[in-house]
């Protein structure tokens, strides 16, 4: 019957929030329990959304079958429709008998040891051992693929580290907008989405995912429509502004796509072959757009479409990353840090985390050993040493490892303690900065600078400093004795005064 079926509708959706509210109240102390706790509550919710489903549709009653139930049992026979009830549950077991009985009272408590290891064994396998369920990140892979792309065969290749720091910044140079277009970058560019998405998924099973993806998707979509995507611009505009900054310099060949400093070089280039090959492909390359045009191909609009696709993916995987920056700063630290480890003492690592048990918590294991394992207390946040357990206070303060210094032209990045600071004057993020102030050449006497108008302020000293002294140089006037020796002029003077020239 409709109706009794609602009534168990209802009772179910109760158990599972008295599930849920008792799964909150407890507070895991592993990660990996913490995990196990909140991918189940996230399947409760589920079953949840689909018992509700299930239920709005018999409170509609389209078909009117409800409304006809209850006409039978309040006017009809109710004997009869008890009978005729009953003989369908007696039919139902009569060709079932061996069907179990389930226990709707235990159906969502059933939390056995053997369960529990299960569901433990099941988050184990959502993560890899680098990501320390969930910690870390995982792009060694990814790494890979971004070192093969065709545009690192004459390119500078970044480590595992750099590439840590950079894997979102897509406005940095290493690609251009046609690069960008080929087909192994947009594969790597999905790869590296579909990580991020599903690492985002498997930590943060009870957060609205979707909703938040969607909100991606609406910032995205204002930025496209306003044309405000960073290197995304329209390339009409783009080619027109640097036509007209190249043609206030020189002469500039539309053909060759070259700028040339005076019109005599300009009118013999002309004569050239290679000059007239580029007019003829350039002829042949209009010939080709027009006639596509007319036939409505539509090549600007196609090549636009493929940009945005690469932009979107782009957009999303600099969200992702902005939204996970706890995760990637915790991945640079330990990815350091097993660098000064030794291959023995990554696999006791890793050893030692996967053989921690839920049960050693319990009453088998009171000895003082177990539980200093188990009740890791790190409230002050400290770094991990190489046995993955946080360092003395003492140490931290010693190398200052609290003390935040943060530098403007790194984007206003914050480094924790001096050693990090020192250090990061010759990393790429700082030097990349300097670049685009336009500070190039020997970066020695920009040290312990991190203000980008005190940087500006000193670059702009040392180049009038650098011209005037090239001014000077040209100005000294050389005298010559009769012996054929040459003297700065003020020399040969005070020398000639003297009597002794």
């Amino acid at each position: 019957m409709l109706v009794e079926d609602q009534r168990v509708l209802h009772e179910d959706l109760e158990r599972l929030e008295d599930a849920i509210a008792e799964l909150l109240l407890d507070d895991p102390k592993h990660i990996r329990e913490r995990l196990v706790r909140d991918h189940q509550i996230n399947e409760y919710l589920s079953l949840i959304e689909h018992q509700s489903g299930h239920l709005m549709k018999l409170y509609e009653d389209v078909e009117g079958e409800k409304e006809r139930e209850t006409r039978d049992i309040s006017t009809g026979d109710t004997m009869e429709s008890f009978q005729k009830q009953l003989s369908s549950i007696r039919n139902h077991y009569r060709r079932y008998p061996n069907e179990p009985v389930e226990n709707l009272e235990k159906a969502y408590k059933n939390r056995t040891p053997e369960d529990q290891a299960r569901a433990i064994a099941r988050i184990e396998a959502m993560f890899t051992g680098e990501e320390g369920f969930g910690r870390f990140f995982d792009l060694t892979m990814l790494h890979e693929q971004y070192l093969n792309l065709p545009i690192h065969q004459h390119a500078r290749r970044p480590n595992y580290l750099q590439y840590l720091d950079s894997f979102d910044n897509f406005f940095q140079g290493v690609f251009s907008r046609t690069q960008k277009l080929s087909e192994p970058y947009y594969q790597y560019l999905k790869a590296l989405q579909e990580y991020l998405e599903s690492f985002m998924r498997r930590t943060k099973p009870l957060e609205n995912l979707d909703k938040l993806f969607a909100t991606f998707d609406k910032e995205f979509e204002e930025a496209w429509e306003k044309n405000e995507v960073p290197g995304w611009e329209k390339e009409a505009s783009k080619i027109a502004s640097s036509e007209g900054a190249e043609s206030a310099e020189g002469i500039w060949c539309s053909a060759c796509k070259k700028d040339f400093k005076s019109e005599a070089v300009y009118e013999n280039h002309l004569t050239g072959k290679k000059h007239k090959r580029a007019v003829a492909q350039q002829a042949e390359d209009s010939s080709k757009a027009q006639t596509e045009k007319t036939n409505g191909i539509g090549t600007t609009d196609a090549l636009r479409f493929k940009e945005r696709a690469v932009a979107e993916r782009e957009y999303r995987i600099a969200r992702l990353a902005r939204a996970m920056q706890t995760e990637r700063a915790d991945t640079r630290v330990n990815v350091e840090r097993k660098q000064g480890m030794t291959e023995r003492e990554r696999q006791q690592e890793l050893e030692m985390l996967y053989s921690e048990t839920p049960e050693t918590n319990g009453k088998e294991d009171e000895g003082d050993e177990s539980d200093g394992d188990d009740k890791i207390y790190n409230p002050l946040k400290l770094p991990l040493a190489w046995d993955g357990k946080p360092i003395p206070v003492w140490l931290y303060r010693l190398h200052g490892l609290g003390v935040e210094f943060p530098c403007e032209i790194c984007g206003n990045f914050v480094y924790m303690g001096r050693r990090a600071f020192d250090k990061h004057f010759n990393e790429p993020r700082h030097v990349y900065g300097l670049k685009c102030l336009g500070i190039t050449g020997n970066t020695t006497l920009f040290r312990e600078i991190t203000g980008i108008e005190e940087a500006t302020k000193l670059w702009k000293k040392l180049q009038k400093d650098k011209k005037k002294e090239k001014t000077d140089a040209d100005s000294v006037v050389q005298m010559e004795d009769s012996e054929g020796n040459v003297m700065p002029e003020k020399i040969y003077n005070d020398l000639l005064a003297q009597g002794i020239l």
